[in-house]
């Protein structure tokens, strides 16, 4: 049976993702930007959280999980490589590697270029994606640490899951990604019908986390780096895929 994800708004404009193995029980929570959302979405539903799994070590990621654990107990995991700026690990996990919730497999996954030591987890059975900040509903994180190669190739790796997957990103800022998007010129129907879709959600305050990969790949400029129509409206025909990337970033960055 797939995972019950639940999707939790936190402090002014960041999500954490609750997951439920209905056979087993297991209840994990994906980053902890505050404790009161997240532990009223789990007494509402009568679930006992086991996992906090953290995607990076950013303060609105991670700032709730000391009183979280001392609430339920649950077991903390995170990135070895990132432990000495993450919480206390009681599970440090190594990208490459499989762990296990529940009945199922979760890839761990190296995503650098926000932060150096950033990793997703993938639910494969269900398709789940939990991205943090790297790839995000329209965007990416900005590269508070990497570099745009690093991103890159983040996005690569990721866009090279099922379209199916479900992309569970860290923060509600795809109104204005998605306006970003249609600043550059390259935009088609996909984008144009996404972009209506999202200021009239964001009109009546609902969210527009997650997504699903397929859509992402048709309109998410940061995925389309290696596109020729983009390279155009750009101007840099000729121009690597990477320094692509990194002009779209740099655009952002002063959008």
């Amino acid at each position: 049976m797939p995972l019950t994800l639940v999707t939790v708004a936190c402090l002014s404009d960041n999500y954490a993702f609750i997951v439920h193995d209905q056979t087993s029980g297991a209840t994990a929570v994906v980053d902890v930007p505050e404790v009161a959302p997240i532990k009223s979405a789990l007494d509402a539903r009568g679930w006992t959280l086991s996992d906090i799994l953290l995607t990076h070590h950013h303060h609105d990621h991670v700032g709730g999980v000391a009183e979280l654990k001392r609430l339920t107990g649950a077991r903390v995991w995170g990135a070895a490589q990132d432990a000495s700026r993450l919480p206390p690990l009681d599970r440090a996990v190594t990208p490459g590697h499989e762990e296990s919730f529940g009945g199922e497999s979760v890839q761990i996954i190296n995503v650098p270029g926000h932060t150096i030591g950033h990793i997703a987890y993938f639910m494969s059975a269900s398709k789940i994606l939990f991205s943090g900040d790297s790839l995000m509903a329209m965007g990416c994180g900005r590269l508070f640490e990497g570099t745009p190669e690093q991103m890159w190739q983040t996005l690569k790796t990721l866009s090279a899951l099922p379209d199916e997957t479900v992309v569970c990103s860290g923060h509600e800022y795809t109104k204005s990604n998605a306006a970003f998007a249609l600043s550059l010129g390259h935009e088609n129907d996909a984008l144009k019908a996404r972009a209506i879709e999202i200021n009239a959600a964001r009109s009546k305050g609902l969210a527009t986390v997650p997504s699903e990969l397929g859509l992402e790949k048709a309109t998410n400029p940061f995925l389309q780096a290696s596109e020729p129509a983009l390279k155009a409206a750009l101007g840099l025909p000729n121009a690597s895929d990477a320094d692509v990337f990194a002009k779209v970033r740099a655009l952002k960055d002063a959008f």
